[in-house]
């Protein structure tokens, strides 16, 4: 069908971005009914696969491909946080801008162009007019997603499982991946969109490599914004006088799984220049992270 607005989708995903967003914050700023917000923002990344693919109708391989991985992704995420926050109630990160609707506008602002620019390596590949044959990067980069969606869904699911039991009442989760990394789940989300853009680089030309931008974008964002810091800062406020965490925390990786006896023989320069144990997530004095 070709051309809408622009040659690379880029308006017409922005416009259908913002009025979906839109229609989740009236929802939400109405009824104060906030359980749909990550399941807005999920299924946000499906509409934009699916309807820049029929769009262009092309019907590549490549383009199928990445459309149905970021499908699988967005709803497997979508449904499994709607399911989740529907079982445990009132989402807190919403506990002081419920009555504030700057704050609550602010936040949905920023899902939309968080979901439009992440979105960005499918959205240029299924508006393209270029089909070069399947090489070594699609399958790399299937690859790296596939990685990427096991280690985010196994570590969902672990957590959900530690926290509904009954006996793990008001203890952190340390079991399965979690053992490994602090935050399993943040890192197969990272792993599986920078998964797609590799797979997305065989059609790419000159300006199109921004399309980077949206893989750097969540990056930036899980490590320094709204992911890591906030669980880092509310479990430290948590479970910090307690020696166990502290011990966890000292010998388990922030982001990239490894096994504890690796990691916890590191150096703390080590840690910070290679492994992302930054400072902002250890507020504490010398190599104790909690002060």
């Amino acid at each position: 069908m070709g051309t809408v607005l622009d040659s690379h989708f880029l308006a017409l995903t922005a416009i259908v971005t913002v009025g979906y967003q839109l229609l989740f914050f009236i929802i939400t700023a109405l009824l104060r009914f906030d359980k749909v917000t990550d399941f807005a923002g999920s299924t946000n990344f499906v509409i934009i696969a699916i309807l820049t693919l029929a769009l262009k109708g092309a019907w590549h391989f490549r383009q199928i491909v990445l459309t149905v991985l970021v499908t699988i992704w967005g709803l497997r995420l979508g449904l499994f946080l709607l399911m989740r926050i529907l079982q445990w109630g009132e989402d807190r990160r919403f506990d002081k801008m419920r009555d504030n609707l700057g704050k609550l506008a602010f936040f949905w602002i920023f899902q939309a162009v968080w979901v439009w620019s992440v979105s960005l390596p499918v959205t240029v590949v299924n508006a393209s007019d270029r089909n070069p044959s399947i090489e070594a990067r699609d399958i790399i980069g299937w690859i790296i997603w596939l990685v990427g969606i096991c280690v985010e869904a196994t570590a969902d699911q672990q957590k959900l499982v530690f926290k509904n039991s009954p006996s793990n009442r008001g203890k952190w989760c340390h079991v399965g991946l979690w053992k490994y990394s602090r935050h399993p789940n943040y890192f197969g989300e990272m792993f599986l969109w920078w998964g797609i853009f590799v797979a997305s680089t065989p059609v790419l030309s000159d300006a199109e490599w921004l399309v980077i931008l949206g893989p750097i974008f969540l990056t930036l964002l899980l490590l320094f914004v709204s992911g890591i810091p906030l669980l880092e800062s509310s479990a430290d406020k948590r479970y910090g006088r307690l020696e166990e965490y502290r011990v966890y925390k000292n010998i388990t990786s922030p982001l990239i799984p490894l096994p504890p006896a690796v990691y916890g023989s590191l150096p703390a320069w080590f840690k910070v220049a290679f492994l992302l144990e930054l400072p902002l997530y250890n507020p504490g004095p010398g190599d104790d992270p909690i002060s």
